[in-house]
């Protein structure tokens, strides 16, 4: 709070300004609004040095006139700076809300900013888009953290704008990798029509991890891998594909005898991870004619990305040579960013992180590709 404080003083007050967001209980009982909590923590704040510009009352039902009043009165703020943020009926609704209390237009009034009115029809139509999905898909997420959804939250996200795009809702089936192996694969991943497997660190539940991507490579169901994911494609492609049985990474295996994926030159002997990780985004050239390029409709990308390990350029010419396509490389040709295997449907992983990229009224290529590929699945095998 004192950090907030100075930095307001420091640019000035009219370069910054302050929306503090409320709780307005209602009491079934007496049929109340209660405006305390919110006088009260407005209270604490002016005591701090703090002085909210904007209130903004979380409430489930709409705000009376005699309380927003109130609020006004007793938190020191104009009325038109007490505004309503309703329950709404998905997180996306959200800003068509506050649009319509003008929270833009008060809060560019604060900062004495002549901006244009925002469009939001292009938000209307995806959210009118999301309260009329059409058709129903599922497909498996398999990680290792799947005991706390929010872990993966871009993943989910990015599943749903895939989704939308589809006007399909996705039903995403919760996989932990540690508990999934040869002798029930079927019986887990047989109902789904599309696999994820996303990023990670770690050894515990690759096993798991692997087996869910030879399914998909056997069975021609949909396949997506992100980062760690591409990283196990390529190692389960070696293993079963090109015949090197033992092929695994040196982040999971340091005596592994066929290092498929192995510590960038640059990242040799450096032990602080957090600190020296590829980070950031980099630019990605699409092979032509692949499955890369007719998703992004481009010859070349840039995605963000978040690992120290890469594919051993050692091994490229086996995994091409067995199949599989390494149809994203960095300008220079010495990282595989991507890869696919072209006999499969539709298999494609990619080393970056490209949930971080999607929006709900832009969803990102590759999770458009793999929901829409996992419609025509669906489709095929009803």
């Amino acid at each position: 709070m004192e950090s907030i404080r100075q930095f307001q003083h420091d640019v000035g007050r009219e370069n910054a300004i302050l929306i503090h967001v409320t709780l307005i209980p209602y009491l079934g009982a007496s049929g109340e609004m209660k405006t305390k909590p919110t006088q009260a923590s407005v209270k604490e704040l002016q005591g701090m040095g703090i002085q909210p510009d904007i209130i903004v009352c979380r409430t489930e039902r709409p705000l009376e006139e005699g309380i927003k009043d109130k609020i006004a009165l007793f938190c020191n703020v104009p009325n038109k700076c007490v505004m309503q943020n309703l329950d709404v009926e998905t997180l996306y609704e959200a800003p068509l809300a506050m649009e319509k209390e003008h929270l833009a237009d008060v809060a560019c009034e604060c900062l004495q900013l002549d901006d244009p009115a925002p469009d939001m029809k292009e938000w209307q139509e995806m959210v009118n888009t999301l309260k009329h999905l059409e058709k129903d898909v599922t497909v498996a997420l398999v990680g290792k953290y799947t005991t706390l959804h929010d872990a993966y939250i871009s993943v989910v996200e990015s599943l749903k704008h895939g989704g939308l795009a589809h006007k399909s809702n996705v039903t995403i089936k919760w996989v932990p990798s540690e508990e999934i192996n040869e002798e029930n694969a079927e019986e887990i991943l047989g109902d789904v029509s599309g696999i994820i497997v996303p990023g990670g660190f770690g050894d515990r539940g690759t096993d798991g991890m692997i087996t869910s991507i030879k399914y998909a490579r056997e069975h021609n169901i949909p396949f997506l891998g992100l980062c760690l994911g591409m990283q196990l494609s390529i190692v389960e492609f070696a293993r079963h594909v090109c015949g090197f049985n033992d092929a695994h990474s040196i982040e999971l295996d340091p005596q592994t005898t066929h290092p498929v994926i192995h510590l960038m030159e640059d990242q040799d002997g450096v032990e602080d991870i957090g600190g020296t990780l590829r980070l950031g985004a980099y630019p990605c050239v699409l092979a032509k004619d692949s499955l890369a390029h007719k998703v992004y409709g481009t010859d070349q990308i840039s995605e963000r990305h978040r690992h120290r390990y890469e594919v051993n350029n050692y091994y490229r010419e086996d995994l091409e040579k067995n199949g599989m396509l390494l149809s994203g490389l960095s300008p220079d040709g010495r990282i595989v960013e991507m890869c696919e295997i072209p006999s499969h449907p539709w298999f494609i992983a990619t080393q970056a992180h490209p949930e971080f990229k999607s929006r709900p009224n832009r969803p990102h290529p590759l999770f458009k590709g793999f929901i829409g590929a996992a419609l025509e699945y669906q489709e095929k095998n009803k």
